[in-house]
């Protein structure tokens, strides 16, 4: 079972629980670790809710581990509301169970219980680490409240956390969302190192505040450095772009994708290249690649060519 969940098999794992419970095989708290492993790959909440109650029958539920995997699956069946009943179930709880909570608010667009989430854990005094800010700063981006960024900086630098590439980069882009490219800056220059995710966020950060110019001068360094882009910055980049009306440069960067850096064309890529030539007035070039999507066009394909009509 952790064969197949390990290696994103998951239905396979579940067969295979499924002939383990016909072989009145009891399981133990790693195969349910596996199993809601697996629940997690296929975003199954059935299955997962049908393993919490396997969990109940085999008088796990308490065990602090597998209550974590409990909350970690619920979250990532986008049902926070589970996970949030499972964790307070819980009769003990570490920072990895506290984590996994955070991160279910986070990954659901939850901000503001995130933040309450952040306030409980210091007030029972469990001290949070790297990947509670990771996911705590990542929950509070969709809340654009520059004061609480600030706040949450202090404390990330309290807990001698502010080197940390993953916690730099999520600052970055937390800053970014919250109208303040500034500070994210500030942030990404500072950073002793950078992964690409970093480069994305400034880029992201940008492009989102209207700053197109100074997002292709920050990929035009980026590509100096030898770090190699992705597909998520070539979505910032062609925000960027739209936002700042380049046109030409939009169109130069949507061709080198695939051209120069072999990476696949997504549909967040066209949606980005129909905003573009719909700002810059090219309706008729607009509708045409709308209908030359190699998949069928998304729904902000079309959003985006409509508001351009207006």
């Amino acid at each position: 079972i952790a064969a197949y969940a390990q290696n994103r098999h998951g239905n396979e794992a579940l067969k295979l629980f499924r002939q383990m419970h016909l072989n009145s095989m009891a399981p133990d708290r790693f195969t349910f670790i596996s199993i809601l492993d697996s629940c997690v790959g296929l975003t199954a909440l059935s299955e997962g809710k049908e393993s919490h109650a396997r969990v109940i029958d085999s008088g796990l539920e308490a065990d602090v581990v597998v209550g974590t995997s409990l909350v970690n699956m619920y979250g990532k069946c986008r049902s926070p509301s589970d996970a949030r009943n499972m964790f307070d179930k819980m009769p003990q709880r570490d920072v990895v169970s506290w984590n996994a909570m955070a991160a279910a608010y986070a990954q659901n667009g939850y901000g503001y219980e995130a933040l309450e989430l952040f306030d409980q854990m210091q007030l029972e005094g469990v001290k949070p680490d790297k990947i509670t800010f990771v996911s705590i700063l990542d929950a509070c981006a969709g809340l654009a409240a520059l004061s609480k960024c600030k706040e949450l900086h202090a404390g990330v630098i309290d807990s001698g956390f502010d080197s940390d590439v993953m916690v730099g980069t999520a600052l970055v882009n937390l800053y970014g969302k919250s109208g303040s490219p500034d500070n994210s800056r500030y942030i990404f220059d500072k950073m002793p190192e950078r992964t690409v995710a970093s480069w994305n966020a400034m880029i992201a950060a940008y492009a989102q505040n209207g700053h197109g110019k100074e997002a292709l001068k920050l990929f035009k360094q980026m590509q100096r450095e030898g770090v190699k882009p992705d597909k998520a910055t070539f979505i910032s980049i062609l925000s960027g772009c739209s936002h700042a009306g380049l046109l030409d440069d939009g169109w130069r960067y949507f061709l080198s994708m695939h051209r120069d850096y072999a990476l696949p064309i997504i549909a967040d890529h066209y949606v980005c290249m129909v905003d573009l030539l719909g700002r810059a007035g090219q309706l008729d070039e607009a509708e045409d690649l709308v209908h030359k999507i190699a998949f069928a066009p998304s729904a902000a394909a079309w959003v985006s060519l409509l508001g351009a009509c207006r």
